[in-house]
């Protein structure tokens, strides 16, 4: 029999990017952009794996490494902001920064790497934006407040399907702000949507729901963020593909909280 021919062994080339980094060295000072070189990336780098190997040269040379936002690198948490070439996130669907791998580009290419771009997302350090705002429109009503004791049994409370189904799919929002950063009016609707809907498609939620959607947008105002007309933006660079579907039943809940309040049956002030 003849021998079989060995395939030949695969070759994996690393690249070299050209990175166009904005830098900035705290909120009150004017920021540029900056070029570096990364070299040695393989396909399997992760984009912030990427940005570690950066780093690491810009330390043995003693200059201050780029200053970005991450966690759990796994998709989950939503610290990973940034915009890659113009688009939250890197713009590939459903997909955090920290999940953005290096096959995604090509040897020889310019990123250009920026801070999410928000009136209520102030850039403290180079890519890292404070984003305590979405935390402040949660500690306006994103809760019950009612006391339970201990833990209920899972089936004293019947809800439908449907209804589960729907408050899941808003419960996946993970607060990165990919969609206020990707709104040319820096809104916070898609995120404060999804919350607002999460309670109220429940039964446990439906109690405050009036006094919860009219302390969120207040606060949602009150931090800056502006209003939604209906770009659509949000929903393509969600991570969690968030639907605008929730925007329409916030507006919704919000009028009928108005019509309450006119007819003296809550007054949002009470909250």
């Amino acid at each position: 029999m003849r021998p079989r021919k060995q395939a030949a062994p695969f070759e994996r080339r690393n690249m070299t990017l050209k990175l166009i980094v904005w830098r900035q060295k705290n909120p009150d000072e004017k920021g540029q952009f900056e070029t570096y070189t990364a070299r040695n990336i393989t396909p399997d780098h992760s984009f912030l794996e990427m940005l570690d190997v950066v780093n690491e040269e810009l330390i043995r040379e003693g200059k201050n490494p780029i200053a970005f936002d991450h966690d759990c690198r796994e998709g989950i948490c939503g610290m990973c902001s940034m915009v890659v070439n113009g688009i939250a996130h890197g713009g590939h669907e459903r997909t955090t920064v920290c999940q953005l791998h290096m096959r995604k580009f090509k040897n020889g290419d310019t990123i250009y790497i920026e801070p999410w771009r928000a009136r209520a997302f102030p850039i403290l350090f180079d890519l890292v934006t404070d984003r305590s705002a979405l935390d402040k429109i949660i500690e306006a009503g994103g809760y019950i407040s009612c006391h339970t004791g201990g833990v209920p049994d899972g089936n004293d409370i019947l809800i439908s399907k449907t209804a589960g189904d729907y408050a899941m799919d808003a419960a996946q929002c993970i607060g990165c702000g990919a969609c206020v950063a990707a709104c040319p009016n820096g809104a916070a609707m898609l995120f404060t949507g999804a919350k607002v809907s999460h309670f109220a498609a429940l039964p446990q939620g439906q109690v405050e729901a009036p006094e919860r959607v009219a302390a969120m947008v207040k606060a949602m105002q009150e931090c800056g963020f502006g209003n939604c007309s209906n770009h659509y933006e949000c929903e393509a660079v969600c991570p969690k593909g968030i639907h605008t579907k929730f925007i329409s039943r916030m507006n919704r809940e919000f009028l009928k909280a108005l019509f309450k309040e006119n007819t003296g049956t809550f007054t949002p002030s009470e909250k």
